[in-house]
């Protein structure tokens, strides 16, 4: 049997049982259900690094996406606080679409990431 040991979707354990096979699964507590959130979202950008085409790299934003609702959760802000920090950032800071690539900075006082 394999041994997984790793944080999956909540329907999972239930599509696998609808597959005629069996499981073991625990519940988190909130620490460890944090730390395993960070390591899921790891992979799952991993993943999205290494995707070849378009509808592979659009399905793994999608669960990246799925975990960042999950940990705005964890700190009690829910996905509106994170959407409304990313809009204030963009309205101060703008985005990413103009695809500027800053080379250097002569007297660089301020952090420009």
């Amino acid at each position: 049997m394999p041994t997984y040991h790793k944080l999956v979707r909540d329907k999972i354990p239930e599509i696998i049982e609808r597959n005629g096979e069996t499981c073991k699964v625990k519940r988190l507590d909130q620490s460890t259900y944090l730390q395993e959130l960070k390591t899921k979202l790891k992979e799952e950008v991993h993943e999205y690094l290494q995707a070849e085409n378009d509808e592979s790299a659009v399905e793994e934003l999608s669960d990246v996406l799925e975990i960042i609702h999950a940990l705005s959760a964890i700190h009690g802000k829910g996905f509106r606080a994170v959407e409304a920090a990313r809009k204030k950032k963009f309205t101060e800071r703008g985005g990413f679409q103009e695809k500027v690539y800053l080379i250097e900075v002569d007297n660089d006082e301020h952090n420009f990431s």
